[in-house]
């Protein structure tokens, strides 16, 4: 269905088509990489440094903040919806505990090899789901946004789509979303792949054509592989810090993300998706006491591979920030968010996720 090229790459997003609204895209065929002045700032998990993340009110407030674009993670619920959640494991996000009438839902489940604990949105409709209401993830580091716990219901995928729609029209802009499809090797297991209902969201809201701005990312390899033969939409394949795509580990392969981060494995890469976005330590990494080390050659041979490279997460609070930029001992703090993602946008990068927008526009705006 399509034809992935080895060469320059389209926009990271998955901007809404809205009659009436431009369609001109930053990036796109036939244009160079970014300098950093011109990187796309793109709202992690909504304006997550500001209300519960994954909620239409973190998605709506990133609008407003200026974000280009928002990152939806989804899962699937029990009749095959997708809805937006970093996990599949709910207690930390939703007030699931507190309703006894899903107490014996309580499970432990293993995703990805790992035991967990909780409750898990493939054992709840989506009817049952919207019970639920949204609580902050990290009340300790950011107490002003428990404030809205309980305001907010666990979105659809369709409901982001429209909210996206809706804040288009209002501000005459085109606002993209990049969703992420979180252990698609999991829910294939359990018979609710994730790639078939998001294909069908797409097209159902004719998104799915290079037109529209789409990206999908993923941790993991296979599930990109199989999308690049399904649909024409931008694909980003995810790194993380260490360890391997779980696709890998349970069919034995020895591969690990270090090697797709090799010039070969780049090129590879090239061949199926559009943009590599490795975890921001692999491209500056930090010494033994947090402070910034030399930029590795990361980003220069991604593009070299014709790839463009986002990275993730930049956030304001000093504990996860560098020693370079942190304000004091406090670790819920803010520090230099600005300084942080300027030295960064130095090494040429093409777009940054961020849980505080508004930051991240300003540190492109001025750079």
């Amino acid at each position: 269905m399509r034809f992935r090229r080895i060469g320059l790459v389209a926009l990271i997003a998955l901007a809404v088509a809205v009659p009436g609204v431009g369609t001109a895209q930053a990036g796109g065929h036939g244009h160079g990489h970014g300098h950093g002045d011109d990187a796309i700032v793109i709202a992690h998990r909504g304006a997550s440094g500001y209300r519960p993340e994954h909620t239409l009110g973190a998605y709506k407030l990133a609008i407003q903040l200026g974000a280009a674009y928002i990152e939806p993670d989804v899962v699937s619920t029990r009749d095959g919806v997708l809805v937006a959640r970093h996990e599949n494991e709910i207690s930390g996000t939703t007030d699931v505990a507190a309703h006894g009438e899903f107490a014996g839902r309580k499970t432990t489940k293993t995703i990805d090899g790992v035991a967990v604990t909780g409750w898990f949105t493939e054992d709840f409709t989506l009817r049952e789901l919207k019970t639920l209401r949204a609580k902050e993830r990290l009340p300790d580091l950011r107490p002003s946004n428990t404030a809205y716990d309980g305001r907010y219901e666990i979105p659809t995928l369709q409901e982001v789509i429209d909210l996206v729609k809706r804040e288009s029209k209002r501000q005459h802009r085109r606002i993209g979303i990049a969703p992420e499809t979180k252990h698609p090797t999991y829910f294939a297991s359990i018979g609710l792949p994730l790639e078939k209902p998001l294909i069908r969201t797409l097209r159902k809201n004719d998104l799915d054509h290079r037109r529209s701005k789409v990206v999908i990312q993923s941790f993991e390899v296979s599930n990109l592989k199989a999308l690049a033969k399904q649909t024409d939409v931008e694909l980003a394949q995810l790194v993380n810090a260490s360890g391997a795509p779980y696709d890998f580990i349970a069919k034995g392969d020895p591969r690990t993300y270090d090697d797709l981060l090799t010039p070969a494995g780049l090129r590879e890469l090239s061949r199926y998706a559009d943009w590599v976005a490795p975890e921001k330590g692999r491209i500056i990494p930090r010494d033994a006491s947090g402070g910034m080390m030399q930029p590795t050659a990361l980003v220069r041979n991604a593009h070299r591979a014709g790839l463009r490279v986002v990275t993730w997460t930049f956030r304001a609070e000093n504990t996860f920030l560098p020693a370079d930029f942190r304000d004091g001992t406090d670790p819920a703090a803010h520090g230099d968010l600005v300084g942080e993602i300027q030295t960064y946008l130095r090494t040429g990068l093409d777009a940054i996720f961020t849980d505080f927008p508004d930051i991240g526009v300003e540190a492109v705006s001025d750079f």
